[in-house]
């Protein structure tokens, strides 16, 4: 066995040996003591860039493929230092290969000299240019016409959504010509073989979509029929369901639901979204329809499905509608359990240790995501409230128990925070049927809960006992809803309103500069600030503050008014025209603002539009007696006395006891000519007043130019009259009034009553014919009737009937003023007024009891 061993033999080679045998040139411990070396070093050519750590562990490798391997394994050293050649030394020693790189590049470090041109293009010349694009081939021309196609689609959509709806529909209507003329070139060129179908659709799509958005309806229907019909389009049986929206926007609902399902048909299964969306339109069409079974199965359905608050709603509206109460509670509870997948609020709070995370809430905090986040959390609160405020009275014998049902169920539920709102609409609605004692009850209750709920229900306190007038416990939970929250621009507003019923308007101004400085939109802190100012007498501050409210309450007739009113206070009558006017075209059946504008126009001196607005105040309220009296009085001047009869025929209706009107109206008549009219409306008017004395004095004139044999008996009542009115104001003068009063009472002229009747209108005594006489004697005789005829009595120190003279004037002033001259019918013509009554004696029964 041992002789099948072999032994290495002494003149054999040992096995493992020349592995520790390697080349001189890599010993690189040595290199200081290189002399060749050190001298290469120093030259300009050895001091080249440090070789990277790649290339140096190349070296220590000894790898040869490399050109730094190689030189440093031939050892040669060139005329530029110890440079070797590129070659691998052969095993014989001789070598491979000879040095490759002995001829320049051309390239100089300089920049000096020949330019850099190793493959000499120089010599080429330059390139030659670029073909031009042939754009006169029939591809070019049909690819511009499809680009300036898709630019006009474009253009449409954004001006669409800019608002420019006749924009939009121009740039769909050329884009759709231009379509088709791309399709005859297309046709001619290629025999219909290359059609854009995308192209198309898109262009019918958007001009059915433009006519839509300007309410062109039956050419949005013509074009959607055309998209519908062609089946050419794929999946353009979904454009059923904008056909079924132009249906419901007509109110034609049974159409709407038939074109609805048949879109839901040409939907499959797997677009449930799809699916689901169309399912809701069916619903609410049947709800508009009154079938609320249908529209209960459909969204039944959905809940099934997918449920949302939204349709959650619609059902308990519907199952309101049928007057189910236990669907009606399951549904509710229903909408409880709807999940919002809204992610936890918690990640919304900063963070006091964490720079990062701020940053990073600064940005989420109100973007789109957030943004969309609050407006489902809000739409589903607001549904939640509705809801509960709505099925409250059904689902119990009284809304109050059903409002506890709800705020139980809204207790256990993920939004406990609504419960407290809803114990303040159960307030409410205790204010809406006026159980005011209930409503405080309620609202007590939240006085030791958190300081949110606290607030809000002292402000509510505190408006109802304003409302009722207890200014106190108004102004003490005003006070009590401050303290719990400061900022609360309501409570301010209320403590400013008790402050203003106080008198206090300085200090009630700061509180509602106060709740304007918390909440700078609270309209009603601006509105009664304005009202302050102007009671103050600062009025262009009052009219900064009115201006302001109207850019937020537009078109809002509490504030024109506000404005107009003061710009009139200002008396800029041009503006206050401009502000009434526009207050008219909201509100144009408000007699008092016609009125008004009215005036403005008659002080500028224009009576036609003075005339107009009078006019229309007297058509929507002919009871009232200013107006009533103005436009007697226009007509008057305008010399029509036949149309202000009818006027004042219609203040003696409303104030038949006011014996000016009857007298205007014979007035009027004897101005027309009519004196028959007028001396049956005089005996009427004696009739009824038998102690008028401007009558008596109308009644004996006309008798006497008439020649009638009645004027010597008016005559004598008309002197028993005046000595009954003297009678009357030496008892009134020695009464219990101090003398000075009395002694200026009879020391006025006999000219006719100065002060004429209580609250009347000015515009009559701007007339001639508005007759001092005839007010004076309508105060008497309603003095007369309330003393009765047998005894006078003292009439009060303010009242209508003080008079300025004793003694007795027998002429007359005409009310309707001088009238035209008229034939001579009498038989003697008086010169000059003279006393009827001279040479007649009086009997004893013409004296004063």
């Amino acid at each position: 066995m041992m002789e099948q061993v072999h032994l290495a033999g002494e003149d054999e080679d040992e096995l493992y040996s020349g592995y520790n045998d390697y080349n001189p040139l890599f010993d690189t411990e040595n290199l200081q003591q290189d002399e060749g070396f050190q001298n290469a070093v120093k030259t300009s050519h050895g001091r080249r860039p440090p070789m990277t750590a790649t290339r140096q562990f190349a070296i220590q490798r000894g790898q040869m493929g490399t050109t730094a391997g190689a030189r440093l394994k031939t050892g040669l050293v060139s005329s530029m230092g110890a440079r070797p050649v590129t070659g691998i030394a052969a095993a014989d020693g001789s070598v491979a290969r000879p040095m490759t790189a002995v001829k320049a590049a051309g390239y100089s470090s300089t920049g000096r000299g020949q330019q850099f041109d190793p493959m000499n293009q120089a010599s080429k010349g330059p390139a030659p240019p670029l073909e031009t694009k042939n754009e006169d081939t029939p591809e070019e021309k049909i690819k511009n016409l499809e680009k300036k196609v898709n630019g006009l689609i474009e253009e449409s959509c954004l001006a669409n959504s800019r608002g420019e709806f006749s924009l939009a529909l121009e740039k769909a209507k050329e884009a759709g010509r231009k379509e088709r003329m791309l399709g005859r070139q297309r046709d001619e060129l290629f025999n219909g073989e290359q059609v854009n179908l995308d192209q198309t659709y898109s262009v019918l799509f958007n001009v059915a979509n433009q006519y839509e958005a300007n309410e062109m309806y039956q050419e949005a229907l013509n074009t959607y029929q055309v998209i519908v019909k062609n089946k050419m389009f794929s999946h353009a049986g979904r454009l059923r369901v904008n056909i079924g929206n132009i249906y419901f926007k007509q109110r034609n609902f049974p159409k709407a639901v038939k074109y609805y399902r048949m879109a839901l048909d040409q939907v499959p299964n797997t677009h449930k979204e799809m699916r689901i969306k169309i399912m809701k339109n069916i619903g609410i069409v049947f709800v508009k329809m009154g079938q609320y079974s249908d529209a209960i199965t459909s969204f039944e359905h959905i809940m099934s499905e997918k449920p949302d608050y939204e349709t959650a709603f619609n059902l308990l509206l519907c199952y309101y509608a049928t007057g189910d109460r236990d669907k009606m509670k399951k549904t509710f509870q229903q909408l409880l359990g709807v999940d919002l997948n809204l992610d936890d609020e918690d990640k919304y709070l900063p963070h006091p240790d964490d720079k990062h995370a701020n940053l990073v809430l600064e940005v989420i905090k109100n973007d789109a995501l957030r943004e969309k986040e609050k407006e489902a959390k809000e739409g589903m609160e607001r549904c939640l409230m509705a809801a509960a405020k709505l099925i409250a009275p059904a689902i119990e014998q009284s809304f109050s128990a059903g409002y506890d049902w709800c705020v139980d169920c809204v207790k256990q539920s993920a939004f406990t925070d609504l419960a407290n709102d809803l114990e303040i609409n159960k307030a409410i609605m205790y204010l809406k049927q006026k159980e005011f004692s209930q409503a405080v009850e309620v609202l007590k209750t939240f006085e030791k809960k958190d300081s949110k709920c606290a607030s809000v229900a002292a402000t509510n306190l505190s408006f109802i006992y304003f409302l009722q007038s207890e200014y106190q416990l108004a102004e003490k939970y005003a006070e009590v809803a401050m303290t719990a929250d400061r900022y609360n621009p309501a409570a301010l507003v209320n403590k400013g309103n008790c402050l203003f019923v106080q008198g206090e308007l300085e200090k009630c101004r700061d509180y509602y500069q106060e709740a304007l400085r918390t909440e700078a939109s609270c309209t009603e802190a601006l509105y009664n600030l304005g009202l302050v100012n102007k009671k103050l007498g600062h009025l262009e501050a009052s009219l900064d503050c009115f201006l302001k409210l109207h850019a937020i309450l537009r078109n809002n007739a509490e504030v024109l008014f506000q404005i107009a009113s003061l710009y009139d206070m200002l008396e800029d009558t041009p503006q206050a025209t401009e502000w009434f006017t526009q207050l008219i075209s909201i509100v144009p059946t408000d007699p008092a603002i016609l009125s008004r504008l009215g005036e403005l126009f008659d002080n500028e001196g224009d009576k036609s539009q003075a005339y107009q607005y009078h006019y229309e105040s007297f058509r929507y309220f002919p009871s009232n007696i200013e107006i009533i009296e103005w436009l007697g009085a226009y007509f008057i001047d305008s010399q029509f006395v036949e149309k202000a009869i009818h006027y004042f025929e219609r203040a003696a209706v409303i104030q038949p006891n006011q014996v000016k009107w009857q007298l205007m109206i014979a007035s009027c008549h004897r101005r027309s000519g009519n004196y028959q009219q007028a001396l049956e409306t005089y005996k009427r008017i004696h009739k009824k007043f038998p102690d008028n004395i401007e009558c008596l004095k109308f009644l004996v004139r006309l008798c006497s130019d008439l020649g009638l044999k009645e004027a010597q008996e008016y005559a004598t009542k008309l002197k028993k009259a005046e000595k009954a009115k003297e009678l009357r104001e030496q008892r009134a003068s020695s009464g219990t009034r101090r003398t000075g009063s009395g002694r200026s009472a009879r020391g006025g002229s006999a000219g006719g009553s100065a002060h004429g009747i209580r609250g009347g209108s000015a515009a009559m005594s701007n007339y001639p014919d508005s007759g001092h006489g005839s007010r004076q004697s309508s105060a008497r005789s309603g003095s007369a009737r309330r003393s009765g005829k047998t005894r006078a009595s003292l009439p009060e120190a303010n009242g209508p009937y003080e008079v300025e003279s004793q003694n007795v004037d027998a002429s007359y002033v005409d009310p309707l003023g001088p009238s035209t001259e008229r034939p001579k019918t009498a038989a003697r013509r008086r010169d000059q007024t003279e006393d009827e009554f001279g040479d007649e004696e009086l009997g004893d029964d013409l004296l004063p009891e």
